[in-house]
């Protein structure tokens, strides 16, 4: 082989060798990315726990502590409720009402979860009963919800947007899996 052959082929060389570490490092990068996204899923995983737990105990500021401070909220029928202060006071009224009741059921399914660095956005079907302390009918209501969640400065993952409406119970019961029915028992 001459010169200009050694060459061509040393220059060939240098090219593949340069593609395979563009192509190895091409696949690390998505590699990085999938484990990201995944660990992005579980920490909304994680709130969701968080979100569920402290509804089912009623602690309006376990529930307000999941709240970013310029949150807002979008109930049907009324204005929309923004800060953390409004939406904790709404709250407050709605539950001074209740004295002694208790959530006796909290099921909710949530859905397409999309994690996109500090930003993140699910949906969910929800069901709840509350039972009055007395003989009184418990209240069973289900609604669809949206949530926008923001990675706070601390680290922590809060609602920054919150959409509610109500729902039925056939849509409810056709799109929860049924081993998923009563994974949260009051």
């Amino acid at each position: 082989m001459g010169m200009q052959g050694r060459a061509f082929a040393c220059a060939a060389a240098i090219v593949f060798a340069g593609g395979v570490m563009l192509v190895a490092r091409r696949s690390e990068a998505r590699t990085r990315t999938v484990l990201a996204a995944d660990a992005g899923r579980q920490e909304i995983a994680a709130f969701n726990q968080k979100f569920i737990a402290a509804h089912l105990k009623m602690d309006n500021a376990a529930v307000m502590s999941l709240w970013a401070e310029d949150g807002v909220s979008l109930l049907p029928q009324t204005a929309p409720m923004i800060g953390k202060a409004t939406i904790g006071k709404f709250m407050d009224e709605v539950t001074g009402k209740l004295p002694r009741y208790l959530m006796e059921k909290m099921e909710v399914d949530f859905q397409g979860i999309e994690v996109s660095g500090d930003w993140a956005s699910e949906w969910a079907f929800e069901h709840q009963v509350v039972r009055p302390p007395d003989e009184r009918t418990a209240f069973d209501g289900r609604g669809k919800m949206l949530l926008v969640l923001h990675r706070e400065a601390d680290g922590d993952w809060r609602i920054k947007r919150e959409m509610w409406n109500q729902g039925t119970k056939e849509v409810f019961s056709s799109q929860i899996p049924f081993m998923f029915r009563n994974a949260f028992p009051g």
